[in-house]
């Protein structure tokens, strides 16, 4: 199948599938004789793998040892786990720090008359105003 059939059977665009050709992420693509890229049901299989991972939201990086670790059927689940777990805590810092914003904003923002007066405890906060550095 060409580009656009992978493309649309694996959720994945076609700038995305050359992306990750360019990368590395994937083997370049068998070609046909008039030069058109070729793709297997193993490809998309690998495709859907790649999509589901990065919107578990694993970097490329950690998506290439996964790949490898699925393919690599003598693998212990324990180095998968370790990625798993790893990218866990990741998110867990990551939400714990959307959530100190959301605080931050907040407060910043019942602070914030709102009319239409210039005075903006949101700007000042934002310009280091009143603050002690």
């Amino acid at each position: 199948m060409n580009i656009g059939a992978a493309a649309e059977m694996s959720g994945v665009s076609a700038k995305t599938i050359r992306y990750y050709e360019e990368i590395g992420l994937v083997p370049q693509a068998l070609r046909r004789d008039n030069g058109y890229r070729h793709y297997e049901q193993t490809d998309i299989e690998t495709l859907r793998f790649i999509q589901h991972a990065r919107h578990l939201g694993f970097s490329v990086g950690d998506v290439a040892k996964l790949l490898s670790l699925w393919r690599d059927k003598h693998r212990a689940s324990a180095e998968v786990k370790s990625l798993a777990l790893r990218h866990i805590a990741e998110i867990e810092g990551r939400i714990a720090e959307l959530k100190s914003m959301r605080r931050t904003l907040v407060h910043l923002s019942d602070r914030c008359h709102g009319d239409d007066r210039p005075d903006c405890p949101i700007l000042d906060d934002l310009a280091g105003i009143g603050k002690n550095d």
